[in-house]
């Protein structure tokens, strides 16, 4: 993959801004998508996949496909542990060796290693969260999600925009999208709502489901029939596979499908955790009003685990361009919105990010066949 020059918007023009501002979702569910976006953009369907797997190569995709929803189709919880400095890079080495890990990242607090942990049961998870103690000797500090209030990372990026869910205003052309980036903040408010979070999830997949979320995981081929290769790579009907897909979207163990857009190239590496001690009989409230701000961008409910004086039990995080301008947001946060105690779990290094891994859905279905 090229490396992007310090103005990543460089060449890009309006078809581009585009494709990157408003095809993170949606991208058609049919056997010929690319014509579908072609159509809209006013370019040949071989140019509108051309775009796509430019913008891939040079780095501001991470890749095209399906965004999948780990704590729906199988049993994930978020994990953190007390790495001793002197033998960080060890520990991490351990954790990032489960091929279950997909994201492991290094914050600024004394749990200063906090990674995600995918199995297709609650039993697997905890059976690698108890070897992860043994192997490392660090106490395991595990926060399954309870309850999502909004989590979806898309970026509308190509503005200057300094947070991640600001966006043009309506109305603008792909040429002013281009050509006139803006700081502004013209989304008022998401919906969000509260939705409980199973830990017990298996996503009660089919066998060609499972099969079809295994071949995705790691993105659809570029191509103009991309649905018939996926189609051909796990011997069914196109028909089928495309049905499949909008009934994981609908059930909601596909997110959105889009192009998948590389948050740190294009800008947003201020991010920032924040963990707020909330009283139990405002967090639904809390947490639904916080979700629908326009510059957060994760908002949801995990257990306190005052055991191991952890009293925190609602999770924002914040992506932005500027990390002092992500931490006025947090003050506006804590002032107008959270006026209760809380912490800043800023990212410092990325140790591991992958999709989660789900090989072992596969033979759950086929058991159940």
């Amino acid at each position: 993959m090229s490396t992007l020059d310090d103005d990543w918007r460089a060449g890009l023009d309006g078809v581009d801004a585009t494709l990157i501002d408003e095809y993170q979702s949606d991208f058609p569910v049919e056997e010929r998508p690319f014509r579908a976006v072609a159509d809209a953009l006013g370019v040949s369907e071989d140019e509108a996949l051309e775009r796509v797997s430019a913008l891939r190569e040079r780095g501001v995709f991470r890749r095209f496909g399906a965004v999948l929803n780990p704590p729906v189709i199988g049993s994930s919880t978020l994990a953190a542990v007390q790495a001793p400095e002197d033998r960080f890079d060890e520990v991490a080495d351990v954790i990032n060796g489960y091929r279950q890990v997909n994201h492991n990242y290094r914050r600024d607090h004394p749990w200063n290693m906090w990674f995600v942990v995918t199995a297709g049961s609650r039993e697997k998870r905890d059976d690698i969260l108890a070897d992860i103690e043994a192997r490392t000797g660090c106490e395991v500090l595990v926060l399954p999600m309870l309850t999502d209030y909004y989590i979806d990372l898309e970026f509308p990026v190509v503005n200057d925009d300094r947070f991640a869910r600001e966006t043009q205003p309506a109305g603008a052309s792909p040429e002013e999208r281009a050509a006139e980036p803006r700081a502004r903040e013209s989304l008022a408010e998401t919906e969000v709502s509260a939705t409980r979070i199973s830990e017990d999830a298996t996503g009660d997949l089919t066998p060609l489901e499972a099969a079809l979320l295994v071949e995705i995981q790691d993105g659809f081929p570029l191509s103009l029939t991309p649905y018939r290769d996926v189609a051909d790579a796990i011997d069914a009907p196109v028909d089928e596979v495309i049905g499949a897909v909008d009934r994981l979207l609908a059930d909601g163990c596909i997110k959105r499908i889009g192009c998948v857009v590389n948050h740190i190239v294009t800008g947003f590496d201020a991010n920032c955790m924040v963990v707020w001690d909330v009283p139990d009989e405002e967090l639904d409230g809390c947490g639904t009003a916080v979700g629908s701000l326009p510059y957060v961008t994760l908002c949801y409910h995990r257990p306190r685990r005052p055991e191991q004086e952890w009293p925190y039990n609602l999770f924002t995080m914040i992506h932005g361009r500027d990390p002092a301008a992500v931490d006025e947001k947090i003050d506006e946060l804590a002032a107008d919105h959270l006026p209760f105690t809380h912490e800043r779990l800023y990212s410092t290094e990325t140790l591991k990010q992958t999709g989660a891994r789900y090989d072992e859905l596969v033979a759950s279905a086929e058991a159940d066949d």
